[in-house]
């Protein structure tokens, strides 16, 4: 069986920043997960005494709180400071960009949709900088869209680790129905690559595996792509969730991995396929 990794994959730019962030400020503590990679998680702490909270009121002066890659809600930020607590952050700039997107573009009188998960950490920071004057709409479909009356000039951005085909599917229909529709392509560069790269491997191969945190989005998203080519993809966070069945009688397995799945992870993952399952 031959073993063919994507042309893009793997950790990107703001969650290689991160975890370089979390190794150089030892013996603090990150304000939710650092990224959505649980084994990496365990690492920083065994490694570097990076430790996760996910209550703001656990935080004392003296602390180092490390704001994780998906951004919190701007009065968070603004109440850890306002502690004196030493913030460090680790919000991916990819992140950063449609926060100030959705705060000036509503302070400007603009309704806000967004295309992506409510209850998604990144999506609950970024409608956080949307002013309160104007309606403010988190969709993740045309059907949801439908549901809200906008104002005549709307602003449309989009997660960070959505897809391109869905995010066009939403700001075309607030184009043929709004007078004035500025739309920011907030998808990150690394999510498109990873995407695309993913599906031209899904075409070839008769087995895909792809590697990342099962609460990743962006992970989720690779996945998904994979099974509209190759009915046998399969998302997996260790070695150990391998079985034998999934390679029997296949000619090319294809890997690819999320955007938050560190590269020493894929290697476990790449080397026992190739000592157990490659024959």
């Amino acid at each position: 069986m031959k073993i063919k990794v994507a042309q893009s994959y793997g950790s990107c730019f703001g969650v290689k920043r991160a975890i370089k962030i979390a190794e150089d400020t030892k013996n603090s503590y990150t304000y939710g997960p650092l990224i959505h990679n649980n084994q990496e998680i365990t690492r920083l702490d065994k490694q570097y005494n990076v430790k996760l909270r996910t209550n703001l009121s656990d935080f004392k002066i003296g602390d180092k709180a490390i704001v994780r890659t998906h951004g919190i809600e701007k009065n968070e930020l603004k109440e850890l400071k306002e502690k004196n607590i030493e913030v460090i952050d680790a919000t991916c700039p990819f992140v950063t960009k449609p926060q100030q997107i959705v705060e000036q573009m509503s302070n400007h009188g603009y309704d806000i949709v967004i295309f992506g998960d409510e209850e998604h950490p990144e999506i609950k920071g970024v409608k956080s900088y949307a002013s309160s004057n104007v309606q403010t709409v988190v969709v993740v479909s045309i059907d949801d869209l439908k549901k809200f009356y906008l104002k005549d000039r709307v602003a449309v951005i989009a997660q960070t680790t959505k897809r391109v085909d869905q995010f066009l599917k939403i700001t075309n229909y607030l184009i043929r129905r709004h007078k004035e529709v500025r739309v920011f392509n907030t998808i990150c560069n690394a999510t498109f690559d990873n995407q695309s790269a993913a599906s031209d491997l899904a075409i070839e191969s008769d087995v895909m595996i792809v590697i990342g945190g099962k609460n990743s989005s962006n992970t989720k998203q690779l996945l998904n792509i994979c099974l509209d080519h190759c009915k046998d993809s399969y998302l997996i966070e260790s070695e150990n969730e391998l079985e034998y069945n999934w390679f029997k009688n296949k000619k090319q397995c294809g890997i690819t991995a999320g955007a938050s799945t560190p590269d020493w992870i894929i290697e476990k993952i790449i080397n026992k396929i190739k000592t157990t399952y490659s024959y």
